[in-house]
């Protein structure tokens, strides 16, 4: 049922004054934020963080800070990140980052905007149920595994569409139109698949009754989309073509049978809405999630199928919006009191008794730096400040702020030999194998390369003259 008459009387009822007073959506924004920040900064500090994904990350908001373009020279020397993904909106953090310029930058950056994202969920789950049930939903939105995977793993653009999707849709559900509309629209600048998700907030927007503007937003979307990925994309991509197309072509299988197996996908669409108990199946809202799991689904990439990494941060908002919105069709009062709190107290009890990442924090281990790492560090400082440096993916994030970085066991070759090179030791094999290591390695003789300093957990070369 896409619009009920108890939800239209629920949804355009003035939100009550003690809902705009409180302060719980804030304070359990900020505790999420410290836990976020927490868990992700400590990542780095104790060199758990990458090159992939970090390390190109931070190159690309310091190229915006310089006035540049967003090059990412650990991809390649030139490398414009505008031509693998479309994301102007990290542009944003540019500011910040000339005032602050670490990686931490980025990764408090992310920690704000996905703990921000909490505030309007919790709002609207005080209107709906109120108080005590809703700081229940707000952390079990904010403890979810899609955001606990993405504050896992380093930085990524998708931090700006968790914030825009939670206010968005709640607007929507709130039936307040125009602010939906405006808060979704940004999603074109986070990323090039996002103008399709954008299309279907415009669809239920018109469903709602608000069809012109359902449907120019619709047609804003699609444009903007086959604009970006047909023009856009190729045209600052260095083969001229949109990078990630060929794991999309079609290959001859069942389009069914590509779409649900294998049975990783089946897993992670259980996953999306077991937390829920399923109520946000009745939800129409739940449609904004199609685009997101249709393209990783259709995709030939293992890594897109199941629940790591970054990929479903975007889809919670949308999921647990819709399980509100679900509730909302029953009204308020004691019934959906009674939902939110019996759902959220099971999905934040599942999510203690599973090992998510934020467990961790619970574990005094978390909270030492090994002697190894330090003596890492103070190997790295070794390397002056602005050089060029070629260094695995487990040293480029620490390099990235200060040093121009290439990334090893690609350079250094006869056309690109940077100064420096850090490796770790044993070698970093999560982008490169053991023998593709040992060769690198073995090459940096021949290209010139010294043993500058080797420690414990590292061995820093140098080219001299």
């Amino acid at each position: 049922m896409l619009d009920s008459p108890r939800m239209s009387a629920t949804a355009v009822r003035a939100p009550a004054a003690t809902a705009q007073a409180t302060a719980a959506p804030y304070l359990l924004a900020a505790a999420l934020f410290f836990t976020y920040a927490s868990w992700s900064v400590h990542r780095h500090l104790r060199l758990e963080t990458s090159g992939y994904d970090l390390g190109i990350f931070e190159q690309a908001v310091r190229g915006y800070a310089h006035f540049g373009v967003p090059e990412a020279t650990i991809k390649a020397p030139g490398f414009n990140l505008l031509g693998d993904h479309f994301h102007p909106i990290l542009a944003v953090l540019a500011p910040l980052y000339r005032l602050f310029p670490s990686p931490i930058t980025l990764l408090c950056a992310q920690a704000a905007l996905i703990a921000a994202s909490s505030i309007p969920i919790t709002r609207l789950a005080i209107r709906i149920a109120g108080r005590g049930a809703a700081v229940s939903a707000g952390l079990a939105y904010g403890m979810s595994w899609g955001l606990q995977s993405a504050v896992d793993f380093d930085f990524h653009e998708v931090a700006f569409g968790v914030p825009l999707l939670a206010f968005g849709l709640t607007a929507l559900v709130e039936r307040r139109f125009v602010a939906a509309v405006a808060w979704t629209l940004p999603l074109i600048a986070v990323k090039e698949d996002l103008p399709a998700t954008v299309a279907v907030i415009g669809l239920l927007v018109a469903l709602r009754g608000r069809r012109s503007l359902g449907a120019a937003t619709i047609l804003i979307a699609l444009c903007s989309g086959l604009v970006i990925v047909g023009a856009i994309l190729p045209a600052l991509n260095f083969a001229h073509v949109y990078p990630y197309a060929e794991s999309a072509a079609l290959d001859g299988q069942d389009p069914l049978h590509r779409l649900l197996l294998p049975a990783a996908k089946l897993r992670t669409l259980l996953w999306l809405v077991a937390p829920t108990l399923f109520f946000a199946l009745r939800s129409p809202l739940l449609l904004a999630a199609v685009p997101t799991l249709a393209w990783r689904f259709w995709s030939t990439n293992p890594l897109y199928w199941g629940t790591g990494f970054q990929y479903s941060a975007v889809l919670m908002p949308i999921v647990f919006v819709a399980f509100l919105d679900a509730l909302n069709t029953t009204g308020t009062g004691r019934r959906a009191r009674a939902a939110v709190h019996a759902t959220c107290v099971i999905a934040v009890a599942a999510t203690m008794l599973t090992p998510l990442p934020l467990r961790g924090l619970l574990s005094p281990d978390v909270w030492a730096t090994s002697a190894e790492t330090r003596q890492v560090r103070l190997a790295l400082a070794r390397i002056p400040d602005n050089a060029q440096v070629a260094a695995d993916n487990r040293l480029a994030p620490q390099l990235t702020s200060r040093r121009t970085v290439y990334f090893f066991p690609v350079y250094p070759r006869a056309d690109v030999r940077p100064e420096w090179v850090a490796v770790t030791d044993p070698p970093d094999t999560t982008m490169a194998t053991p023998v593709t290591m040992a060769a690198a390695l073995d090459r940096l003789p021949g290209y010139g390369y010294q043993v500058a300093l080797r420690t414990s957990g590292v061995i820093i070369f140098h080219r001299p003259g």
